[in-house]
């Protein structure tokens, strides 16, 4: 790495910088392109744009790269950080000409900071209440132009209201197996990593589809690379690597295989309603529902029906666990 990226964090240099670095999401990199094009073209504040699929994707990513495409200041935040009607007042009021407000976790924005939210995205008005009761009044403030770049794994827990102020909302998708190869090999070579084919390839399998599973995968092959005196990394080492993380070849973490094998034991396979097998866990639905399902849905190896989850036989086969003839009447 030069000089430049060894001061940043290993995390920072493996972001992309530009268009050209952004492996996959085409179509909304082509979207962006076109929106973005033509707030420049006007000399105009971009549209409000929302962001949203599962964790590691690219959002934050694509964040960046909207800011340094338009060539403005980036104001960070989340939706847990806006407790107070004075933490959304503060991060607006310090907003210049054409800045970019990033939002992470927009679905966790208190409703009440949502009424303030609604006048400053539409009209860059930032209306204030002073004082409390029947002598309080209301004091509205000019915003300059700006634009609101909201990220969230929960579209469906953002308010309608707030949800159609943005101008354009873009779902990224899980990656192909190439796509993320390519970032694997990307990220290889800033790390200054060599690793051979078979290797590159068994890293993108376990990566679960997503971009900052691949790079972290990556960090630990690295640690044992270079623990163990390794100079080329092959498809040996990184295997070595994965099964002392406990990760299986498809990226199955421990949890992962705890919640099926939980719901096949205890539950006879399901359906299972998910507060019942959090309990069982010891851990939070909310958690369960956000990290541990949707991959486990994604690659069809859980159901999420009316009445409760399903371990589908394909997860049974994954954990080389016999189907009861039950489920297979």
């Amino acid at each position: 790495m030069d000089n430049q990226k060894e001061h940043l964090t290993v995390d920072s240099a493996l972001r992309p910088s530009g268009w050209g670095d952004y492996v996959g999401q085409d179509k909304i990199k082509e979207n962006l392109r076109v929106i973005l094009a033509a707030a420049k073209a006007r000399n105009e504040a971009c549209d409000h744009l929302l962001f949203y699929g599962q964790a590691g994707l690219g959002k934050t990513t694509l964040a960046h790269l909207v800011t340094n495409e338009l060539g403005c200041g980036l104001k960070v935040t989340s939706g847990p950080a806006l407790e107070k009607m004075g933490d959304l007042a503060a991060v607006l009021s310090n907003l210049e000409e054409r800045d970019v407000l990033f939002i992470d976790e927009a679905h966790r924005i208190n409703k009440n900071i949502e009424e303030v939210l609604y006048p400053a995205m539409e009209s860059r008005k930032l209306n204030l209440i002073i004082g409390k009761g029947p002598g309080a009044r209301t004091v509205s403030l000019d915003l300059p132009a700006f634009t609101v770049i909201a990220a969230t794994t929960r579209v469906h827990l953002i308010s309608g209201p707030l949800r159609s102020r943005f101008g354009a909302s873009f779902k990224l998708d899980y990656y192909d197996n190439p796509a993320i190869e390519q970032i694997v090999r990307r990220s290889a070579g800033i790390l200054n990593m060599n690793l051979d084919d078979a290797a590159i390839a068994r890293v993108a399998l376990a990566s679960r589809f997503t971009p900052r599973a691949a790079n972290r995968l990556l960090k630990r092959v690295r640690d044992y690379a270079e623990v163990h005196n390794v100079t080329t990394v092959s498809d040996d080492v990184v295997k070595k690597t994965f099964d002392m993380l406990d990760i299986d070849p498809l990226g199955l973490e421990l949890l992962d295989r705890r919640y099926m094998e939980l719901i096949i034991k205890k539950f006879n396979g399901g359906p299972v309603g998910i507060n019942s097998v959090a309990a069982a866990m010891n851990d939070n639905a909310e958690n369960i529902e956000e990290v541990v399902e949707p991959f486990l849905i994604m690659l069809g190896f859980l159901h999420r029906t009316s009445a409760g989850r399903v371990v589908t036989p394909e997860g049974y086969a994954h954990l080389a666990m016999p189907v009861p003839q039950s489920r297979l009447i």
